[in-house]
C-alpha cells in the first residue's frame, strides 16, 4: 500500500472513530434536553461513522492488527507510555494552569491505563491458559478488573454495582 494511502486510512480512521464518540455525546445530550429524535439521528450518524472507522482500519489490515501475541505486546507498551509520559504532562499542565477538575480527569484516566498496562502484561503470559478470563469496567472512570469487581473502584471509588461484565 502506498504511503499517502496508509496515511489517509490512518487519519480517516482517527477522526471517525473520534467523530463517534462525539456524536454520542451529542446524542445523550439531546436525550438531556428532550430531543430523542435528534439524540437518534445522532446516534445514527455515529454508528454510521463507526462503519467508516472500522472499514478504514480493514484496509490498513497487517500494517495496525498483528497476531494477538503483538497485539498485546502493543497494548502494553502504548498503555506504559500513556500513563508514564503523555498523562505526566497533562496532569503537570493542568495543576500549572489550576485546572483541578482537569488533573483529576487525567490523573484517574493514568491510573487507569497503567491497571490496563497491567492486564495486558499478564495476559501475554497467559495466553495458553484454559479457564476463560472474565473481566469488569467501571462504569465511572473505565478501571478494569480482571475476576470479580471490587466493592468499591480504586480509582473513583464507585460501588460495585457500577462495574460492567464485558463479554
Amino acid at each position: 500500500m502506498g504511503e499517502k494511502t496508509r496515511r489517509n486510512l490512518y487519519e480517516t480512521f482517527v477522526g471517525e472513530a473520534k467523530a463517534h464518540r462525539r456524536l454520542l455525546a451529542f446524542a445523550r445530550k439531546a436525550d438531556e434536553e428532550g430531543y430523542p429524535d435528534v439524540a437518534r439521528l445522532f446516534r445514527a450518524v455515529a454508528y454510521a461513522e463507526g462503519i467508516h472507522a472500522d472499514l478504514a482500519l480493514r484496509l490498513m489490515g497487517e500494517a495496525v492488527v498483528k497476531t494477538t501475541e503483538e497485539n498485546l505486546q502493543s497494548s502494553f507498551e502504548r498503555e506504559t507510555t500513556v500513563s508514564q509520559v503523555a498523562y505526566a504532562r497533562f496532569i503537570r499542565e493542568a495543576e500549572e494552569e489550576g485546572e483541578r477538575a482537569a488533573a483529576l480527569v487525567f490523573s484517574r484516566a493514568r491510573d487507569v491505563e497503567e491497571a490496563h498496562a497491567a492486564l495486558y502484561k499478564r495476559a501475554l503470559g497467559c495466553l495458553l491458559r484454559e479457564e476463560p478470563c472474565v473481566y469488569y469496567v467501571c462504569d465511572v472512570c473505565g478501571y478494569v478488573v480482571e475476576g470479580e469487581p471490587p466493592d468499591e473502584c480504586p480509582i473513583c471509588g464507585a460501588k460495585r454495582e457500577k462495574f460492567v461484565r464485558i463479554d
